[in-house]
């Protein structure tokens, strides 16, 4: 597995906060810390008591690395921005000191030195806030400015180092690669890549009438015809925002597909 800083740039703020990742292809949960790897489906032992593998991996991250804050809060300065001595003003704060225990512990002197620090740390979270707003507003930018197709990616999806952004180019070469047969004939493979995955489910999408209602049979039978796995497609499509369902799941629509084609097509 690759170390977590080389990981940064792939995961999500939540994903980093909880120390793993889960996997839909392969279907299994992946720490971040060691690499260890946990299926789903499979019921893991510990102590006496058995756990499926979501809780289990948050149950080997406690016992293996105790914690993923003080796993974080150990990597370099490069990584994390913060010095020895704010470093330890949190470690204090995360296991629930006053600002009072905090000064006696650090012989800090006075209670307002440690509300300081604080303060300090809560700019230093203003300011990654801005920082961030401002890589993704830059890898918006970009994206017009490179030609680039604007199609639906999850909600959670971080677009700063451009890993979702896809060329026309790009898309194409996709289509071909994984449509061996053309768009219309069914697909070879589901890639693992997410770019890949979404730009073939951006295909499929197509196959659906704006404004009309479906029911999962229809869904399924549409989809059906491109590759044997439906439920995938149909999970992606759903999750990458190209169709929306109701809450009983028995009627599924198009999902903001007008706005992309009429923005796609002024563009053309």
């Amino acid at each position: 597995m690759k170390p977590l800083i080389s990981l940064l740039t792939e995961i999500s703020l939540d994903e980093l906060k909880q120390g793993f990742t889960f996997d839909d292809a392969e279907q299994h949960y992946t720490c971040l810390l060691c690499g260890a790897k946990f299926q789903e489906g499979i019921i893991y032992q510990e102590d006496g008591q058995f756990y499926e593998a979501k809780l289990y991996i948050r149950v080997h991250i406690e016992k293996q690395h105790g914690s993923v804050f003080h796993h974080l809060l150990e990597l370099d300065k490069k990584l994390t921005g913060l010095t020895d001595h704010q470093k330890a003003i949190l470690e204090l704060l995360y296991a629930g000191a006053s600002d009072n225990e905090i000064a006696k512990k650090m012989d800090a002197g006075s209670v307002s030195t440690i509300r300081n620090h604080k303060f300090s740390l809560r700019e230093k979270q203003k300011q990654a806030k801005v920082f961030l707003a401002l890589m993704e507003l830059t890898g918006e930018r970009a994206a017009k400015k490179q030609n680039l197709l604007e199609i639906p990616v999850p909600k959670d999806a971080r677009l700063a180092d451009n890993r979702l952004l896809i060329t026309e180019e790009e898309n194409e070469a996709i289509i071909h690669k994984y449509f061996s047969d053309g768009p219309d004939s069914e697909l070879d493979r589901f890639p693992l890549k997410e770019k890949k995955r979404i730009a073939i489910v951006a295909e499929l999408a197509k196959q659906f009438e704006p404004g009309k209602n479906y029911t999962e049979k229809e869904v399924n039978a549409i989809l059906t015809r491109y590759y044997s796995d439906y439920a995938i497609l149909r999970r992606y499509l759903i999750e990458y925002n190209f169709l929306d369902r109701s809450r009983d799941g028995r009627a599924y629509w198009v999902k903001g597909f007008n706005d992309l084609k009429e923005k796609q097509e002024k563009n053309d």
